[in-house]
């Protein structure tokens, strides 16, 4: 019986294929967040941005 592919394997896979495999992070502009999506800038304390929606996936 054929096991399931770990995460590592399937990680690999995609990253093959050009899809990024990390978790989605806030971009630094000197003190603040910067939103990966649309370049919004926010303070420390943003855990959404108030320009598109965008968060941070766990």
């Amino acid at each position: 019986m054929a096991s399931a592919p770990t995460d590592d394997v399937l990680d690999q896979f995609l990253a093959d294929r050009g899809h990024t495999t990390e978790p989605e992070r806030w971009d630094r502009s000197y003190n603040k967040k910067q939103c990966p999506d649309c370049g919004g800038i926010h303070d420390d304390a943003a855990v959404e941005c108030s320009v598109c929606g965008w968060h941070p996936t766990a």
